[in-house]
């Protein structure tokens, strides 16, 4: 429990046990420490969604606990329960930030946070930039950033054995990360660097160089509609959809289940099978349909279409094995893809509903362009292939 007032509604245990899958990178881990081989300077790359920052805290809590077990830390101790708060004085963090007037150096904004940390440990950049006044300006780690890192770790470690610091997203480090070079190839002794990326060409290669690469895959579907249905109230079918739909970006699936809960899977066949009965009216109605939902949900529409014909593409291919549609929609997608649909067929329509998603993250009318991709399904399979050169307007 915490004994602050600020964090009383947020704090919880970041611990290994309380992080979503990731196993064998737990133990991985785990037994870095308990083999005396913790690397000082790691670069944790890891997809949106899965975990990583989570990792690393738990990761810099188990070093510094009084009493780890064989898999965790205790919890308990006073250091953890600093942890536990995110105020621990041999934890620092870097992250990306909207430098103005009275915003310098990251610890400006560490408030802000460890509130987004305390109340989700899952975030992305899109989230971060919703907890600042970022206006129009852009995000970056600057030159005074990196010098505070500097006179950070150049003091002695309070009361942990090993001071901690873990830096969001170097990829935003630009030239100024060069400075850092030197304290990350010989630091001050009892000091860990753990950095967190989701883009490796996108890092200062000086810094990759100087750095272990520890690869956080993407979180399972299993695990992610797990996690869904028991914290989001959502139906099982829901819940499968949307983690197929997330592919394995947990951020992403709490969005789609915090929003209108739509039958993606049932709504897209049925649009389909709309198109290849050449049933306009009903096409029309759909339309009318559509366009009422709101544009984060015709998004998710779009983007569950776009993946669900993928996977009939693998099946078509033969590559059934590849598939990961839960087993209902995998039988409806079998008899599509066997009996109806063609592979050349199948990536017109993709490219058609890409291309309206783009349309619609840029303010298109839906209405007009749910008509417009609903005619081209049906000239898609008129012709089996959409025409060579045809270009639509959905504004």
């Amino acid at each position: 429990m915490c004994d602050s007032r600020i964090y009383f509604l947020f704090c919880h245990q970041m611990q290994f046990k309380e992080i979503i899958g990731q196993e064998r990178i737990k133990q991985q881990l785990v037994q870095t420490v308990r083999e005396n081989r913790v690397s000082h300077a790691q670069l944790f790359l890891s997809p949106a969604g899965a975990g990583a920052v989570a990792l690393a805290v738990a990761y810099a809590q188990y070093i510094n606990c009084h009493h780890k077990n064989e898999q965790d830390s205790c919890g308990d101790c006073s250091s953890c329960r600093k942890y536990e708060r995110l105020i621990h004085p041999d934890l620092h963090f870097s992250y990306p930030f909207f430098a103005s007037a009275n915003t310098k150096v990251a610890v400006d904004v560490l408030d802000e946070w460890r509130n987004m940390f305390l109340h989700d440990p899952y975030f992305d950049m899109d989230i971060w930039r919703s907890k600042l006044d970022a206006a129009n300006k852009q995000a970056n780690i600057p030159i005074a950033e990196c010098h505070d890192i500097i006179k950070k770790l150049s003091y002695k470690a309070f009361e942990a054995e090993t001071k901690v610091l873990i830096m969001w997203l170097p990829e935003y480090l630009d030239k100024a990360g060069n400075a850092l070079l030197k304290l990350i190839e010989e630091p001050p002794a009892n000091t860990l660097f753990i950095l967190i990326a989701q883009s490796q060409d996108q890092i200062l290669t000086t810094i990759l160089s100087r750095t272990q690469i520890v690869k956080i895959p993407k979180l399972s579907n299993e695990e992610v509609s797990g996690y869904l249905l028991e914290n989001s109230g959502l139906t099982e079918h829901q819940a499968i959809d949307y983690a197929f739909l997330a592919d394995g970006n947990l951020i992403e699936a709490k969005a789609l289940a915090a929003d209108t809960q739509n039958d993606s899977s049932g709504t897209f066949t049925a649009w389909l099978r709309m198109g290849f009965g050449n049933k306009v009216p009903d096409l029309i109605d759909f339309t009318d349909v559509a366009a009422k939902w709101g544009r984060e949900n015709q998004k998710n529409f779009l983007r569950y279409g776009v993946n669900y014909l993928r996977e009939c593409c693998l099946i078509i291919s033969g590559a059934e094995e590849l598939v990961k549609l839960p087993p209902l929609t995998l039988d409806t997608a079998k008899k599509l893809s066997t009996h109806v649909l063609s592979l050349p067929m199948a990536e017109a329509i993709i490219s058609e509903l890409e291309k309206a998603h783009y349309h619609i993250e840029r303010n298109a009318n839906p209405k007009i362009l749910f008509l417009d991709v609903s005619l081209q399904l049906v000239k898609i399979i008129k012709f089996k292939t959409l025409p060579a050169g045809t270009q639509y307007i959905y504004n």
